[in-house]
């Protein structure tokens, strides 16, 4: 039972990190061109010479790049060929088998979906025939080889992982041996002094294998291609069988959506005159309407001026009543409240006080001479005592530089 979930666990890792990721991306590519083949438009043969003249170009560039990156001695990623040759051809091998594998354990179990089908309708039957005889027989001679089959797979397989594991124990042997080797071949040239021989010759070897490589890929690219355009040919043929009804129902959609767009054009032609005259209509009760606006407006303003006025007519009117009422009253201080009594009394105020300014300027002009005459004499006096004090101050700062004589009250300077 270990053994078994061994090589199951086995089989399950290489599909899922060798086998899958490379189908789905191959799948994934065959799906990116067949959805860019059905979003291209029908193609015909000629056509399809186009694309095969393009080919064959990229082609030849592809061989003129390949043998110029061969000319050039470009370093590949490892430097054993052979090996690598035969790590390639197990593989495949491996592949292939792996697929055989997949392919017998579906149909096993399809049998097993199958024969409990058949289990259940035995069941659900509850007592009637089954099948015997040569039926059963057969059937049983059937599962038999089916089961022989699926262990000689099996043994198939376990046989292939056993050589697998002795070819890596071989291979890693061999790298080994090929390193001691590869030294003494190298300190065998270093003592001739033809170091690096052994490389060229490698590299060479190297070279044709590389060649040996690209010659078997471009045949496989070209038969690949090949079916590839075969597979295309092939969609292309059965899209056109597949659209040729939806074609033909597409034509009478079509000519069904002209006259649908001739009577919708139509209708939209009696909206837009119906429209167009709907439109003139509401511009006119617009503009109707807005001149109504507006002369209401103006006739609430001229209301509210209107009432305005009466307030204003009407405090005016009982004041005035107000100011009869007080003027005829028999009551002195009633009287004197009256509006007219104020003003006159107001009045004789300001004349009285007008002539009482009338009086005072006429002073000021009888007074004005004499008044600048004494202001023209302090203006003389003032600037005679400044003149003493400037002589005073010279005679303490300087020797004497004249004589002072006083004589009635007066001060005369004798030089």
């Amino acid at each position: 039972l270990m053994k078994k979930l061994e090589e199951e666990i086995n089989f399950n890792s290489y599909l899922v990190n060798e086998k899958l990721p490379t189908e789905l991306e191959s799948k994934k590519n065959s799906t990116y061109f067949l959805q860019k083949v059905v979003a291209e438009p029908a193609m015909n043969q000629s056509d399809l010479n186009v694309l095969e003249i393009k080919i064959n170009e990229v082609n030849a560039q592809m061989n003129q790049l390949i043998e110029k990156r061969m000319m050039k001695h470009e370093p590949l990623d490892s430097v054993f060929s052979m090996y690598r040759q035969q790590a390639s051809i197990i593989a495949r091998k491996k592949a292939a088998k792996a697929e055989e594998l997949q392919a017998a354990k579906e149909e096993m179990a399809s049998t097993e979906r199958q024969m409990l089908q058949k289990t259940n309708e035995a069941h659900e039957l509850e007592g009637s025939e089954v099948p015997k005889g040569d039926e059963f027989k057969h059937y049983v001679n059937k599962l038999r080889s089916k089961s022989t089959f699926y262990k000689k797979k099996r043994l198939e397989i376990a046989e292939i992982t056993a050589e697998y594991g002795i070819l890596q124990r071989t291979e890693e042997l061999l790298k080994q041996r090929y390193e001691a080797i590869q030294q003494q071949l190298q300190a065998i040239e270093d003592k001739k002094g033809i170091s690096g021989y052994s490389y060229t010759q490698e590299e060479l070897e190297r070279v044709s294998a590389v060649k040996s490589e690209m010659d078997e890929m471009k045949g496989q690219t070209l038969d690949n291609m090949s079916e590839m355009v075969r597979k295309l040919n092939t969609m292309v043929a059965e899209k056109k069988a597949s659209l040729a009804p939806v074609i033909k129902e597409l034509r009478q959609l079509r000519q069904k959506c002209q006259e649908l767009t001739q009577e919708c054009d139509e209708k939209k032609i009696q909206y837009d005159s119906c429209a167009a005259g709907l439109e003139s209509n509401r511009s006119a009760l617009e503009q109707e309407v807005k001149g109504l606006l507006e002369e209401c407006v103006q006739e609430e303003s001229n209301y509210r001026y209107v009432n305005c006025m009466k307030r204003n007519l009407e405090i005016q009117l009982q004041r005035a009543k107000e100011e009869m009422r007080a003027y005829i009253s028999p009551d002195p201080q009633e009287r004197r409240k009256a509006i007219r009594e104020q003003y006159t009394r107001m009045i004789l105020e300001q004349e009285n006080l007008g002539k009482k300014l009338r009086e005072k300027q006429k002073l000021v002009r009888e007074s004005h001479g004499p008044n600048m005459k004494q202001i023209k004499m302090w203006q003389d006096f003032e600037q005679l005592m400044e003149c003493k004090r400037e002589c005073f101050l010279k005679q303490q700062n300087q020797t004497a530089i004249g004589q002072v004589i006083q004589e009635g009250g007066r001060d005369r300077l004798v030089l």
